[in-house]
C-alpha cells in the first residue's frame, strides 16, 4: 500500500508545476510598471522587502540549525539548563532590528515627500527632468456608480470608462465622485488615491512607455464595483492627437443635464465619447451642485464666513422632484438647499421656476437685531458688506 500513495503524492507534485509555470509568467504590472512614479513605488516595495529578510531569513536559518544541533539524539550538543543571559546575543537581537527600522524610516520619510501625490513631478524618468515650458495634461477625473468619467478641459472632451495620455508629457489628475468614496488606480502609472464626493484631491504622475493599462477603483463601492474598469492608453504625441481627434468625431457635448443621466447607477458601461463639455462642469461635480437651482459648496463657506443668512436662511430649502431620475444621491433625495445667485439666468425667473417665495430671502448682509462682531463671526451688519438682494 505505500507505493500508490507514494505515486499519489508525485502525481500531486506534477501536476502543481503547470500552475507554478503560469505564475512565472505573469506579468507583475506594479514591479514592472510604465511610470516613474510607479516604478518608484515599485523599488520601495523591494527595498523594504530586502531590508526586512535580513531579519527574517537569518531567524528561518537558526531556528532549523537550533532543532537539528540541539534534537534529543545529539548527545555531544552542550546542555546549559540554568543559562538565562547573554550580553552580545542581547546587543545582536535588538541592535540588528533597530538598525533596520531606522533605515525603513529613513526611506518612508523621504519617499513620502517625494512621491507625495500632490507634488508636481519634477522628472518624467531617471535623467529626464520636466522643462519649465512644459505644462501638465489636465485630466479631470469622477468616479460615478460605476463608472470613470474624464474630462479633458484643455481639449475640450469627455469620455467615459476610457482616457489616454502622451508618453513623457506630466499629467495632473483632479479627482472627485459623485456619491460614494472610490479609490482611482492605475498600477501601471502610479498609486492608488481617493475619490470622494465634496472633496477634490490630486494625483500628478506621468507615462514613460507606450501601452494600454488597467485601471479599476481599489475601494468597494457597491453592487456594480467588479465592473468599475477602464483602459488607460499611453501614446505618443501623434498618437494622442490621433486619439482626440476620434473622440470629437463622436459628436454631442456632455452638459449639467446629460451630467444627472450619466450620474445614475449603471453596470458594464461601454466606452462613450463626448466630443464637448459644459464650462465648469467639472467643478460643480465638486461642490455638488449640478442640480439646477442648487447651492454649491463654495457659496455655502462664502456666505457663512460673511456671517450667514440668518433665519431667512430656513427659507431656503427646496424639494426635490425627481432626486433619483437626476442621479442625486445627496439629502437622501429630499430637498436641498437653494442657490441664491445664479449667473446663468435672473433670480426671479430660477426662483419662479422652483417655486420660492423671495420675500423672506434677502441673502448675505441680512441685519439680524442680535448680530454682534465676534472673533469667529464678523458682523453681518457691517457697511462693507453686499447691500440685500430684496
Amino acid at each position: 500500500m505505500p507505493r500508490p500513495r507514494f505515486l499519489s503524492a508525485r502525481l500531486r507534485a506534477l501536476l502543481t508545476l503547470p500552475a507554478l509555470a503560469a505564475l512565472c509568467g505573469c506579468n507583475m504590472i506594479v514591479l514592472n510598471p510604465a511610470g516613474d512614479v510607479a516604478r518608484q513605488q515599485g523599488d520601495l516595495v523591494i527595498a523594504s522587502t530586502l531590508l526586512m529578510l535580513l531579519i527574517i531569513l537569518p531567524v528561518m536559518a537558526l531556528t532549523i540549525l537550533f532543532a537539528w544541533r540541539y534534537r534529543a539524539s545529539n548527545k555531544e550538543a552542550t546542555y546549559e539548563p540554568d543559562w538565562d543571559h547573554s550580553t552580545s546575543l542581547e546587543l545582536v537581537i535588538w541592535s540588528a532590528p533597530l538598525l533596520i527600522i531606522i533605515c525603513l524610516g529613513a526611506i518612508t520619510w523621504v519617499s513620502t515627500h517625494l512621491l507625495d501625490p500632490y507634488r508636481p513631478l519634477a522628472r518624467t524618468g531617471p535623467g529626464q527632468p520636466v522643462a519649465a515650458n512644459v505644462k501638465p495634461l489636465e485630466v479631470q477625473v469622477v468616479a460615478l456608480d460605476w463608472k470613470w468619467l474624464f474630462i479633458y478641459p484643455e481639449q475640450g472632451i469627455a469620455t467615459v470608462n476610457e482616457m489616454a495620455a502622451p508618453i513623457g508629457r506630466p499629467i495632473r489628475f483632479r479627482i472627485s465622485a459623485s456619491s460614494v468614496m472610490n479609490s482611482f488606480y492605475i498600477p501601471a502609472l502610479a498609486g492608488q488615491i481617493y475619490a470622494m464626493p465634496g472633496m477634490e484631491t490630486p494625483l500628478n504622475a506621468a507615462f514613460d512607455k507606450p501601452g494600454v493599462f488597467q485601471g479599476f477603483s481599489a475601494n468597494y463601492s457597491g453592487h456594480g464595483f467588479s465592473k468599475m474598469r477602464f483602459k488607460a492608453h499611453s501614446l505618443d504625441q501623434a498618437g494622442f492627437d490621433a486619439w482626440v481627434a476620434e473622440v470629437k468625431k463622436a459628436g454631442g457635448t456632455l452638459d449639467r443635464a446629460g451630467y444627472l443621466k450619466l450620474a445614475v447607477p449603471s453596470e458594464g458601461e461601454p466606452v462613450r465619447h463626448y466630443a464637448g463639455v459644459e464650462t465648469g462642469l467639472f467643478d460643480r461635480v465638486t461642490n455638488l451642485c449640478v442640480e439646477s437651482g442648487k447651492m454649491c459648496m463654495h457659496q455655502m463657506t462664502a456666505i457663512d464666513a460673511q456671517g450667514g443668512m440668518g433665519k431667512a436662511g430656513l427659507y431656503n430649502v427646496r424639494q426635490t422632484a425627481d432626486a433619483k431620475a437626476q442621479g442625486s444621491h445627496m439629502h437622501d433625495g429630499k430637498s436641498f438647499v437653494g442657490q441664491i445667485c445664479d449667473e446663468d439666468k435672473p433670480m426671479a425667473a430660477r426662483a419662479q421656476a422652483a417655486r420660492v417665495k423671495l420675500a423672506p430671502l434677502t441673502g448675505a448682509g441680512l441685519r439680524q437685531p442680535s448680530a454682534k462682531p465676534t472673533p469667529t463671526a464678523p458682523s453681518v451688519a457691517s457697511e462693507t458688506r453686499p447691500r440685500p438682494l430684496s
